[in-house]
């Protein structure tokens, strides 16, 4: 299941842990490439000072040769740059990864039509990691 928000997020609905699809995610960007930039876990911070929290990791990565072209386009992009997927597990224990829908991040910014391919791509992978 994906559902589209309103606030230009994108959840697909995952087969697997929030740790699983992590890593799954990695692996085929790793295959392609693409560089991780850090990897963050909300969770484990949280219990870090005794805090409970579900599982939630974000997994900062990009590639300088598809997001620089957008930055010198729209430098305001940057703030969106690298891009993000975050992998969180519901109330339900239903697991969820997240991301900006590479459109809306278009028209926030507003960078030309035909640089939207430079990060389209990787919704192809996102679907990819949590089947």
């Amino acid at each position: 299941m994906s559902l589209n928000a309103p606030s230009g997020l994108i959840h697909l609905a995952s087969q697997h842990s929030v740790e699983e699809t992590m890593q799954r995610l990695e692996t085929l960007l790793h295959e392609r490439g693409v560089t991780i930039f850090a990897r963050i876990d909300h969770s484990g911070e949280a219990a870090k000072v005794g805090l409970a929290m579900r599982p939630t990791k974000l997994l900062i990565f990009g590639s300088p040769k598809g997001g620089t072209p957008l930055m010198q386009a729209a430098p305001s992009v940057a703030i969106d740059l690298p891009l993000k997927a975050l992998f969180w597990q519901d109330a339900e224990g239903k697991v969820w990864l997240s991301y900006n829908d590479p459109s809306y991040l278009q028209q926030r910014h507003n960078f030309p039509a035909e640089l939207l391919p430079n990060i389209e791509g990787v919704s192809a992978l996102f679907a990819k990691a949590v089947e």
